[in-house]
């Protein structure tokens, strides 16, 4: 163990709660897997487990690789990636692919792997270290709101108009995040009652161009209404039809759970391994399992406190609760979603649903983090030992 120790660094807290979402996500995985086995395979759950431990094989050598990264690189490195993403963004509004014929494009197929990849994920991630890396250069500077318009609020608009056409919750997250982390980062609050007044005018423009040219963004803002008018009327039609399985999933699970893999619902209940896992967990761990699960992302959330508090600059600082904060963030809505406190979003559970592309940009996420957190351990260099990538980032 101790072996071990000598090659990973950062808070070893984190480390540990990462390990141990990941090695538990296997029991619900293999469990829900079991019903897709049997409508779209050949009945063995096998392949499905295997193809979750091989994202999470990646996940965590995308974890190691970030970590030993020190983190004032990524200033650099987010104001590169930010064009690379916007370009990612169009090509899958232009050629996305469905998924279990889902409506909107969300996904680009990568050329000779044979995988698909969800852009929205890594823009995000990326979206937020840009912002984190801008907040800290103004940091305790008078700014004006014309002079934030271009470098910081630009970018934002632009990445998340292009995701807002196929999926709407995603952006509406991303969104609520940058604001939380402007706000945390010293923004003024008066402009920031300008900036969601501009989104909301901004959201009400596209739902008015999607209803006058519904050929275009075809279903999309009928699906956003109908969902969240069910929601608040409490209707029962066939679009609760996920819900409705869910909380029978949970009213069955009672306090100790009906038993590793031995869910009803899972062979009812739509994307049972990924939207809805949390559900599946709930009938087959109880209720005991359902408050351990919600314990780490909270006790997460509190290392994530500790790491911000410990950092030694303000960007790791703002670096550690953008990239941080939105895993948590996810993982409670889709708590949320799942006890109908929430209407339906479409969002996974952090390093527990399966799907490579959310568990591989939680993990990026997470590396980043644990270099911060790595580096309040290590020396500084030494002026003369700086290498010319790192005196471009910081140029940068």
């Amino acid at each position: 163990m101790r072996k071990i120790f000598q090659y990973i660094q950062g808070d070893k807290s984190i480390w540990g709660v990462v390990a141990l979402l990941a090695l538990f996500s296997f029991l619900p995985v293999y469990s829900a897997s079991s019903n897709l086995a049997y409508l779209y395979g050949d009945g063995s759950t096998s392949p499905f487990l295997l193809k979750h431990l091989a994202h999470l094989v990646l996940g965590f050598s995308i974890i190691y690789g970030v970590h030993k990264i020190p983190y004032h690189y990524f200033r650099g490195l987010s104001i590169i990636a930010l064009p690379v993403v916007v370009l990612l963004l169009l090509i899958t509004i232009s050629e996305g692919t469905t998924i279990e014929g889902a409506n909107a494009s969300r996904w680009i197929r990568v050329p000779f792997a044979g995988v698909t990849f969800q852009t929205s994920t890594l823009a995000a991630v990326v979206l937020m270290t840009y912002v984190a890396r801008y907040l800290s250069r103004i940091k305790d500077k008078d700014v004006r709101f014309k002079e934030t318009l271009l470098p910081l609020w630009l970018p934002v608009f632009i990445v998340l108009g292009l995701i807002l056409p196929a999926n709407f919750s995603t952006t509406a997250i991303i969104f609520t995040m940058v604001i939380i982390l402007v706000f945390i980062g010293g923004y003024p609050l008066k402009y920031l009652g300008i900036i969601l007044g501009i989104g909301l005018l901004f959201l009400t423009l596209f739902v008015l161009t999607a209803k006058a040219f519904p050929e275009v963004f075809p279903n999309r803002v009928d699906t956003w209404i109908s969902r969240i008018e069910n929601f608040a009327d409490n209707k029962d039609t066939a679009g609760d039809y996920q819900i409705d399985k869910a909380k029978r999933a949970i009213a069955s699970g009672g306090f100790t759970g009906l038993g590793p893999g031995k869910s009803v619902q899972k062979n009812f209940l739509p994307q049972s391994s990924s939207d809805f896992i949390y559900a599946i967990i709930v009938e087959e761990f109880g209720m005991i399992g359902a408050f351990s699960l919600m314990f780490l992302y909270l006790f997460f959330l509190f290392r994530l406190v500790v790491a911000a508090h410990n950092a030694n600059s303000i960007f790791g600082k703002l670096l550690v609760i953008g990239v941080g904060l939105p895993i948590v963030f996810q993982a409670l809505i889709n708590m949320a979603v799942a006890v109908e406190l929430f209407p339906v979003t479409g969002q996974t559970l952090p390093l527990i649903s399966s799907g490579g592309s959310s568990i591989w940009m939680t993990c990026l996420s997470i590396g980043m983090i644990l270099s911060v957190s790595a580096k309040r351990e290590a020396p500084e260099p030494e002026e003369d030992e700086l290498n010319p990538l790192e005196v471009l980032s910081e140029a940068l």
